[in-house]
């Protein structure tokens, strides 16, 4: 970071300080992904924010190497006591946070003492990605889907808020005045909520958002789950977003909607393929498939995501795409005529919210930046349920498995570098060896809270 950017940031955050006074906050929090995909938070008072936002808060990159039980595993790039690194806030993403009284929050980005970004930023990564892609004329447009469960009661048990039946009326109904606070506190953060229901799940729900630039629907996604989890509390419920709530349930999933974009077009529809896909639409969807395998080490990275990725509950467990097919990997959407020019669009089915989503992401985009290099082309795509079929490949069943295809992707190496794809290993392989020998049960209850 030079000195240009620092008197930039330092100069936004001013202007930003007045505003926040003049709202009553108090405290801004300033929040980072770890491997793991947990939410880790720093935060300075707002007298503090200049300050912040030009320099830095000090922060050990250990974090790096953190297990979701709090525990340090140790590799190449990441773990000991030894360093320091810099939270910048980034303040075009600032919001005032309504559930939380007296706070604001921003993303942060990491650099190092040396003003160089560090080389695990997950958000910096996705800022690559996408620089990437627009040195090459194209950006993506992306909103990740939030389901969670809400639970009463004290204790780590859990106990469905609603009774209603699934998708019904009646669960809206017994909680109304919660999702009402919902929808109120995420228009306030200034999230475009398009859309929220019942799921399918006991005391679950889901929330749509409107699509954004890729960096910022995974910065999105983080200020949604994090403004749920404090309406939640606010009305004595706890919110949680593991992939396996309860080991004989429906888990949550955090789908990923992906389009790739030249000059104000969608490339996912109005082309000569099919369901209009042009070539480079086409060739992007191809990179991603073909690296389904690999990028499960990001997108469905805890071994509870296997409890969630299995056939027959809508997860995409299989590696395949298909025409507005819930049972494929790959979800293609094209939108109602008259609209499909701009509503065109890939679903990714199989990731949860245990992924690091600026990971995720960066991964995503990586993923389709070689297929389009490769001029990636899409097998048939499937219409039935691919349970049905002997000549569809399921996707990995364990995360040890998905992490050594993740290992051995050339082009995900290549773009996310050998210190994320170590790192990545190394948590990963931490976290196998924790639930090592453990039931689905005891994986769901260790896990159920930590997301």
């Amino acid at each position: 970071m030079d000195q240009q950017e620092r008197t930039r940031r330092a100069a936004a955050a001013r202007q930003a300080t007045g505003e926040l006074a003049a709202k009553d906050v108090t405290g801004v929090a300033v929040t980072w992904i770890d491997t793991s995909g947990v939410t880790r938070v720093k935060a300075v008072p707002l007298s503090r924010l200049e300050h912040a936002a030009a320099w830095g808060i000090g922060m050990s990159p250990v974090f790096d190497a953190f297990l979701l039980d709090d525990s340090i595993v140790s590799g190449r790039f990441a773990g000991g006591p030894v360093g320091d690194l810099r939270l910048h806030p980034d303040l075009d993403r600032l919001a005032v946070l309504t559930a939380l009284p007296g706070w604001a929050w921003a993303p942060a980005d990491r650099y190092d003492q040396e003003g160089d970004p560090h080389p695990l930023d997950a958000r910096g990564l996705a800022t690559r990605e996408a620089d990437r892609l627009a040195a090459e004329g194209m950006a993506v447009k992306a909103a990740f889907e939030v389901e969670w469960a809400v639970s009463v009661g004290g204790g780590d048990d859990f106990t469905p808020a609603c009774a209603g039946p699934a998708y019904g009326m009646t669960r809206l109904t017994e909680r109304s005045g919660y999702l009402r606070d919902v929808l109120q506190a995420l228009s306030a953060a200034g999230v475009g909520v398009e859309q929220i229901h019942p799921e399918y799940a006991a005391g679950q729900y889901e929330v749509s958002v409107a699509a954004e630039d890729a960096v910022g629907a995974a910065d999105t996604f983080v200020l949604v789950r994090e403004t749920i989890r404090a309406v939640s509390q606010n009305h004595d419920l706890r919110a949680t977003f593991s992939p396996k709530v309860l080991a004989g349930g429906v888990g949550n999933g955090a789908h990923v909607h992906l389009s790739l974009w030249r000059d104000g077009a969608n490339l996912m529809a109005g082309g000569e393929g099919r369901y209009g896909l042009t070539s480079a639409g086409e060739g992007f969807t191809a990179g991603i498939l073909s690296r389904l395998p690999a990028l499960l080490a990001v997108g469905a990275p805890s071994v509870v995501s296997y409890l969630r990725l299995v056939p027959s509950h809508w997860a995409g467990a299989y590696a395949c795409w298909g025409l507005e097919n819930r049972e494929a990997a790959l979800r293609f959407f094209t939108g109602s005529v008259g609209n499909r020019s701009q509503a065109a669009n890939l679903e990714v089915k199989c990731f949860d919210a245990a992924a690091n989503p600026y990971l995720a992401i960066a991964a995503l985009m990586a993923a389709g930046r070689a297929g389009l290099a490769e001029d990636g082309t899409l097998p048939e795509p499937v219409d039935v349920d691919p349970v049905s079929r002997d000549d569809v490949t399921p996707l990995p069943s364990s995360l040890g498995a998905a992490v050594e295809a993740f290992e051995a992707d050339a082009a995900l190496r290549e773009a996310l570098g050998e210190a994320v794809i170590d790192t990545v290993a190394v948590v990963r392989r931490g976290e196998i060896a924790l639930f090592d020998g453990m039931e689905p049960e005891e994986i769901a209850a260790r896990t159920r809270w930590k997301h």
